[in-house]
């Protein structure tokens, strides 16, 4: 497994800064989403020993498990002169970076044969591949041994030479004992690290609020009184409400609900839940309840994936400000400025829907406008993350970091346009709404943002104690037409129309130099392009025409059939760029697995090595797909997207399909997929399919007369 510098960096620079975070459970392995290997249990083996693996990594054992689905499989042989061993990777994601201290390695253990004390592997903890401790014998920490039968070894921390605590350990590894010869077989479940003094008072057991049963996957949502004590809530499956079987844990602190895709429809079954306290002692289950799976149309299928990605920004929300979080699990008190301005009009689409009700969308919204009136703005936009609890800017991605960002704040202005259309002119309430979204447009300075008043370009960032020191101008073809579009349309801090031109589109040596340096192509560094791709003309945009997310982040409110300049049609491009995309992942030059006519989209995402965004050529392709490529693209290509959806839940959805809908992303070449939902990937699927089935969103930001006038003047431009 491949994890640059730059990805350790990004994902422990954050710690240096913040501690007020939520700590999460120090977990190496719990369970596998995918079924037949672990991408972060690295395997290696000099012969005449081995290790069985898949693409070097440890096997999944699907049939027993200590904290269900499943289990990691050690079979291995041992031999004279010969080794193996394995390490298990810390899984990393974006905001995963405050753990909870423990002093006691933990996993547990189960022998299908009986295996002696001494020939049992060593273990050892690290910091990194080449930062591991001293090795110690497994055995002399193996008490109440017994085959066929889970048991827990428990390895205080201090045995291990070089840590006095649990603070940066990112691999357990395990070797052949020098006493072992043989053939062997172990299975290993809920690795991680705990702490000695475990409170030992009762927990609660949950209730079940709902189940509702879909065409593969059912859908169970609880409560519990509390969760400080709780390690899991677990989930038994029957088919004859007789005989109950675990098909999952979930943390009750990440989630209130579990999907259990079953995959098969017109199927009966009942479900029962508990509760693990952190010593796994188990709470008495919950009264059964009964569901049934069955067929859905084309229509269904629409309002399920809507309605599940929804939830990401009702249910998943930072509680205080009602703003989405960057990504679930993640850092549970920062949010994420772009991401809640796509999260909005994922809230106007819910209420539409009749997933909640006009009131519920008002109260949120009276939260959203109150926080964002008494929270860090600088020169008026908004700052990329903001601490939820405290609303201060929180500078994630470095100490440039701490103050606005155009782009985020465009993004989040364009879902607050949309929501003041939405709410009425004639309900007090609704009005009051309406005229605080309004002042707060106002206050945008978008003209600040030029740096200099002779400026043919407004900048990404500025910061109160560093100025502009990030200098990043901003030049199209990107995502952050929007941001051109509204700083234009401004009533009170406007810049000139022609700006369109001079920065955004801009044909001069800087703009030709930005384009060709990161597109790493000299077609399209003059903003047009007009080359073929793949049989298919493209009017705008460097190379291939970019990561999908360009045609999708502007645009869920901006309705590209309106958007025109004097190049293309912006509906019209992005259809070229989104079908130049799946005829790549058609062809599939790089011969990843799972590519194809319905399995396709290559856009920004998490994956296997960590956040990138990805597209159509071959530099910029690792066989990661985001189901958000192919379905926030409805608009553009519609059967094509339906065949992806389709495909995705019913043939993926074992592993992809979750709590919030689609989970980021996979890849079948590396047999992975995400752990995460992102807040910038789940609102597009439901606003752009939205905009494919009603044009809601399109309808109701395109109704704003500013934005109105902003693009009669780039058309006047022109001419």
């Amino acid at each position: 497994m491949k994890i640059s510098g730059v990805f350790w960096f990004c994902l422990f620079f954050p710690l240096m800064q913040y501690a007020q975070e939520t700590q999460y459970n120090h977990v190496f392995f719990d369970n596998s989403l995918m079924e037949k290997s672990w991408f972060y249990g690295e395997t290696s083996y000099t012969s005449p020993s081995y290790i069985l693996n898949i693409q070097g990594r440890l096997p999944i054992a699907s049939e027993l498990a200590f904290t269900p689905g499943n289990s990691l499989q050690l079979n291995y042989s041992s031999a004279p002169k010969g080794s193996w061993k394995v390490n298990l990777i810390y899984p990393e994601w974006r905001g995963k970076d405050f753990l909870k201290k423990g002093n006691l390695l933990s996993l547990w253990l189960y022998f299908p044969q009986s295996i002696s004390k001494e020939k049992l592997p060593e273990i050892a903890i690290g910091r990194g591949p080449e930062l591991i401790s001293n090795y110690i014998p497994l055995g002399e920490y193996i008490t109440g041994y017994a085959e066929k039968k889970w048991i827990q070894v428990k390895v205080p921390l201090e045995r291990f030479k070089g840590f006095t605590n649990s603070n940066g350990i990112r691999i357990v590894s395990l070797k052949q004992s020098p006493f072992d010869i043989g053939k062997h077989e172990i299975l290993i479940d809920q690795v991680e690290i705990i702490n000695e003094t475990i409170s030992t008072r009762k927990i609660p057991s949950p209730e079940i609020k709902s189940a509702e049963a879909y065409e593969r996957h059912v859908d169970i949502n609880w409560s519990l009184e509390s969760i400080d004590e709780v390690r899991y809530v677990k989930i038994y499956r029957s088919e004859d409400n007789k005989n109950f079987v675990g098909v999952g844990v979930q943390s009750p602190d990440e989630f209130s609900r579990y999907a259990d895709y079953t995959g098969v429809p017109g199927k009966t079954y009942f479900y029962k839940l508990s509760s693990l306290s952190y010593d796994y002692v188990e709470t008495s289950l919950t009264e059964s309840v009964k569901v049934t799976t069955r067929e859905m149309s084309d229509k269904e299928l629409l309002d399920m994936v809507q309605k599940a990605s929804f939830r990401y920004y009702w249910e998943g929300a930072e509680p205080n400000s009602g703003l989405a979080l960057e990504n679930i699990p993640g850092r549970k008190n920062m949010i994420a400025t772009g991401a809640s301005g796509f999260g909005i009009m994922a809230l106007i689409v819910g209420t539409e829907r009749g997933f909640i009700s006009k009131e519920e969308f008002i109260t949120r919204m009276e939260k959203i406008v109150r926080f964002v009136e008494n929270g860090d703005r600088f020169h008026g936009a908004l700052p990329h993350f903001m601490d939820g609890p405290t609303g201060r800017v929180e500078a994630f991605f470095g100490k440039y970091d701490d103050g606005a960002d155009l782009v985020e704040t465009s993004f989040f202005i364009q879902g607050l346009l949309a929501a003041e259309q939405y709410l009425s002119k004639n309900n007090p309430e609704e009005r009051n709404l309406r005229d605080r979204i309004s002042a707060i447009w106002k206050d945008v300075e978008w003209d600040w943002f030029k740096k200099k008043q002779d400026s043919p370009y407004l900048f990404w960032h500025w910061s109160p104690e560093y100025k502009w020191h990030i200098n990043h101008k901003l030049i199209g073809w990107n995502e952050t037409m929007i941001t051109y579009i509204l700083a234009i349309a401004s009533p009170t801090h406007g810049i000139s129309p022609e700006m369109y031109y001079s920065g955004w589109a801009s044909q001069d040596s800087i703009a030709k130099s930005y384009r060709a340096n990161w597109g790493q192509t000299a077609e399209g560094s003059m903003y047009t392009n007009n080359t073929s791709y793949f049989g298919i003309p493209l009017e705008i945009g460097v190379g291939v025409g970019g990561p999908l997310f360009f045609t999708h982040y502007s645009f869920l409110g901006l309705n590209p059939k309106k958007m025109e300049d004097k190049y293309t049609n912006y509906f019209e491009n992005n259809k070229a760029i989104v079908s130049i995309n799946y005829r790549y992942c058609c062809e599939n030059p790089g011969d990843f697995e799972g590519y194809g006519k319905e399995s396709w989209g290559l856009t920004a995402s998490d994956g296997p090595w960590g956040y990138k965004a990805r597209e159509a050529k071959a530099e910029m392709d690792d066989g990661t797909i985001a189901p958000t490529g192919a379905i926030a693209s409805f608009p553009y290509t519609p059967d094509k997207s339906m065949q992806a959806l389709k495909h995705f839940y019913r043939e993926y959805g074992s592993f992809l399909w979750g709590e919030y809908g689609f989970r980021d992303a996979f890849n079948l070449s590396e047999d992975w997929t995400a752990d995460i939902f992102m807040g910038l990937n789940q609102a597009p699927m439901v606003v752009m399919i939205e905009n494919y089935r009603s044009g809601l969103i399109w309808d109701l930001f395109m109704k704003n007369e500013n934005v109105h006038e902003a693009l009669r003047a780039i058309r006047k431009v022109e001419n």
